[in-house]
């Protein structure tokens, strides 16, 4: 590709990134104005009065309650299903036992089920269990449903691992928990930074499942929060885009910083040896 190519290909992907900066620059603005501006005023015009005070009533009013439910919840099912996943593709593709491929394919089924189509068996179920109002239904529901995905992205990269490490630690008596916790797991560290950041933008932006299995506000997440700040007679949509903007913080710096590690993650397990 010659220069000029270079210079309108470098032109389209800064335009394309404008565009997606955009969407975050008119949230900034609008968490920062009050009703009437957002109403009256230019979408990306800057605030009159700079209403830093949004941020303040957001968190006065239980965001920092719903912000900590949200990372602990996050943090607690990407534990779990990392753990549980790694296992799972440990056990599928390095061990040999005939239901292996039947295992799998189960697994697998997962992946054509729509997430929010067990909403009312799975209500049925915690509701016998006295989970129904329990932060540990939403962590059980995120785990199982980010099962599958996260299986088959690992799967690519186990196939890879040569057995000769293996072999070689099995002759000098290594059991096969400390095989798996010991060497196995921190050779798939590059591919586990990708399925933290997917499962981490599932389990922070959702919101049915919480929706339908919490009611009691010590337990709601940042993304079922936001309702509070919507009235019958009056919403407060500074506040709101307030939320929203400490809602987005955590998701963007884990992009900017782990964003590398994604791709690399990806790249490695697209490969089978």
């Amino acid at each position: 590709m010659n220069r000029l190519g270079y210079i309108f290909l470098y032109l389209c992907l800064g335009l394309v990134a404008v565009f997606q900066i955009l969407p975050i620059v008119w949230l900034f603005l609008f968490s920062l104005k009050g009703n009437r501006e957002i109403f009256a005023g230019s979408p990306f015009a800057l605030p009159q009065e700079w209403k830093w005070e949004n941020y303040l009533t957001v968190w006065e009013g239980g965001i920092g309650t719903y912000f900590f439910n949200s990372v602990w919840i996050t943090v607690v099912a990407i534990i779990l299903t990392s753990l549980l996943a790694s296992m799972a593709t440990f056990a599928i593709t390095r061990m040999q036992w005939k239901l292996s491929s039947l295992v799998l394919g189960l697994f697998m089924v997962g992946l054509m089920i729509p997430i929010h189509s067990a909403i009312i068996p799975l209500f049925n179920m915690f509701l016998n269990v006295n989970l129904i109002d329990n932060p540990w239904s939403i962590v059980i529901t995120y785990t199982a449903y980010n099962l599958p995905i996260t299986m088959m992205i690992l799967l690519g990269f186990y196939y890879t691992l040569p057995r000769e490490i293996e072999e070689a630690a099995i002759i000098d008596g290594c059991s096969i928990h400390r095989l798996f916790f010991r060497i196995i797991l921190p050779m798939t560290t590059p591919v586990l930074s990708t399925i933290v950041i997917i499962n981490m933008i599932y389990n922070w932006n959702e919101f049915v499942f919480v929706n339908t299995f919490i009611s009691s506000d010590q337990y709601k997440t940042l993304t079922v929060g936001i309702q509070n700040f919507i009235g019958q007679y009056m919403t407060d949509w500074g506040a709101i885009g307030a939320t929203l903007i400490i809602s987005l913080l955590p998701i963007l710096l884990a992009f900017i910083f782990f964003s590398n590690k994604v791709v690399e993650g990806i790249s490695s397990s697209a490969v089978k040896g």
